[in-house]
C-alpha cells in the first residue's frame, strides 16, 4: 500500500514537472532581433517577471516535494492495547452478570478488544496517509499555478518587446 502511494505521488510530481516544461513558450523574434538581443531581452524579462510576481522558477523547482507523512507507530501502548483494556472491562462485567465468571468474560472481551483496536489503528493510519497524499497534491497544484503566473508575466514582457510566443 505504501509503495503504491509513493509511486502515485512520484507519477503526479513527474507529470507536474513535465507539464511545466511543456508550458514554456517558444519565442520568435518577430522584429528581426538578433540572437544576442533576444538573449538579453529574455534575461531582462525573466528578472522583471520575478520582481513583478515574486516567483522565481529556479527556486520553485528546487523546492523538494514533501515526503509523505509516515504514521507514527504507537507501539504496545497503541490502539490494540487500549482495545484489549476496554474489552476486558466490558467482558468482566458481562461475564460476572451472565455466568458469575468475570475472569472468563474479561479474557474473551480482551481478545475482541485487541481485534477492534487493530482495526481502529489501521483505519487511523489509512486516514493519515490519505491526508498526506492530498497535501502533496495540493502543494504540487500550487507550485504549478505559481509557475504559470511567472510564465504569463515573462510572456507579457517578451511580447511587449516585439517577440511572438507560442
Amino acid at each position: 500500500m505504501r509503495e503504491y502511494q509513493r509511486n502515485t505521488v512520484t507519477v503526479i510530481l513527474s507529470l507536474v514537472a513535465v507539464s511545466a516544461a511543456a508550458q514554456a513558450p517558444i519565442v520568435y523574434p518577430a522584429k528581426g532581433q538578433s540572437a544576442e538581443q533576444q538573449q538579453k531581452d529574455s534575461g531582462e524579462c525573466a528578472t522583471w517577471a520575478k520582481q513583478t510576481t515574486g516567483i522565481d522558477p529556479v527556486v520553485l523547482a528546487a523546492i523538494p516535494a514533501a515526503a509523505p507523512a509516515q504514521p507514527q507507530e504507537t507501539g504496545p501502548q497503541g490502539q490494540r492495547v487500549k482495545g484489549a483494556v476496554r474489552g476486558a472491562a466490558a467482558g468482566a462485567i458481562v461475564g460476572e452478570v451472565v455466568d458469575n465468571d468475570a475472569g472468563g468474560g474479561a479474557a474473551a472481551g480482551a481478545a475482541v478488544g485487541v481485534v477492534a483496536g487493530g482495526s481502529r489503528a489501521r483505519r487511523d493510519r489509512r486516514n493519515q496517509q490519505e491526508e498526506a497524499t492530498q497535501q502533496q497534491e495540493q502543494a504540487a497544484a500550487q507550485k504549478q499555478q505559481q509557475l504559470a503566473t511567472y510564465q504569463r508575466a515573462n510572456a507579457a514582457c517578451l511580447e511587449g518587446r516585439g517577440y511572438v510566443l507560442k
